[in-house]
């Protein structure tokens, strides 16, 4: 990517946004049993998106979020696959019905974030 292509486009989330804004979320006293990670970025942080990593605590998947691409503040949020079937108790499924609400609450967190970081840039339309 050019500097003037750079300097048309939405700011970058970098690692360092990223992990700020999941500290916020957290520090709003949001319930997380898993563990909350920020993936690292494959290039010089210019042009990352960021991809924001949930382990389930009750489960083997895992479920990540980015978003949609690198110019686009729209979230979206991707359960992992499972190699075998999920076989549950109640308290385990309920369990991960909660870390599964916690997982969208940060997904709308972290767009809202991004809609109101490119906002305030005034590089973002949205």
């Amino acid at each position: 990517m050019t500097a003037a292509s750079l300097e048309n486009s939405p700011p970058r989330r970098s690692r360092v946004q990223l992990e700020s804004w999941v500290r916020e979320f957290e520090q709003q006293e949001h319930c997380i049993a898993g563990k909350v990670s920020i993936a690292p970025q494959e290039d010089d942080g210019r042009e990352d998106s960021g991809l924001v990593i949930l382990s389930v605590r009750n489960a083997a998947p895992s479920i990540y979020m980015r978003a949609r691409s690198y110019d686009d503040p729209i979230w979206e949020l991707t359960v992992t696959e499972q190699p075998d079937d999920l076989v549950m108790s109640v308290h385990d499924i309920a369990s991960l019905a909660a870390e599964l609400v916690v997982a969208g609450n940060l997904c709308t967190f972290l767009q809202w974030k991004s809609l109101d970081w490119d906002r305030q840039s005034g590089n973002h339309e949205h």
